[in-house]
């Protein structure tokens, strides 16, 4: 057996694929280690614990499906940038199924408080990023916005309306996207 692996993405790269094929309870030191070729030593010199390589896993697989940075200069309006998380959310269930609504079970006492922390990231890091393309939309009615009703609040409704669709999984963006159009443009 292989003592060194060539790095700590190697590793959650494998980990990725076994929540894929094998679920949540099968990220642990020893599978994760059998499934990379190593010794269980090895998975140790990247990961302190079970509970390290499990939240390692789940901002591996958040980042995986929601990463922007490669897509946000493409998204000619805020309407198209919601369509591709509400697809991305679909892809997600798909490529890692029950990934939304069971990881963070595995989260408990103090590893609760990552799981949290991570998602919460996660989530200010989407609402970020659709309040930089509400921004830059130059369709959006001037009136579209006051102090009742300001770009941040929208996003925030917006952003409630999709964790509701993911937690119902229902990837169906219609409503949300003929609100969108109704509210600002």
């Amino acid at each position: 057996m292989n003592t060194i692996i060539t790095s700590k993405e190697a590793i959650l790269d494998k980990s990725r694929q076994l929540v894929t094929t094998k679920g949540w309870s099968a990220i642990n030191i020893r599978t994760v280690a059998a499934a990379c070729g190593v010794s269980v030593g090895s998975i140790y010199n990247y990961f302190a614990s079970k509970s390290d390589l499990i939240t390692a896993t789940v901002e591996s697989i958040w980042h995986d499906i929601f990463h922007f940075s490669e897509r946000q200069m493409d998204f000619d309006s805020f309407a198209d940038c919601v369509r591709w998380i509400f697809d991305s959310i679909k892809t997600g269930s798909e490529k890692y199924p029950g990934f939304f609504t069971s990881h963070s079970m595995h989260f408990l006492g103090d590893d609760k408080t990552d799981g949290e922390r991570l998602m919460a990231q996660s989530w200010e890091h989407i609402q970020k990023e659709l309040i930089n393309v509400l921004e830059k939309d130059k369709q959006i009615r001037p009136d579209a916005f006051n102090k009742h009703l300001t770009s941040q609040k929208f996003v925030d409704i917006v952003f409630s309306l999709m964790i509701s669709a993911l937690i119902r999984q229902n990837y169906d963006d219609s409503g949300v996207l003929e609100l969108i159009k109704r509210v600002i443009y």
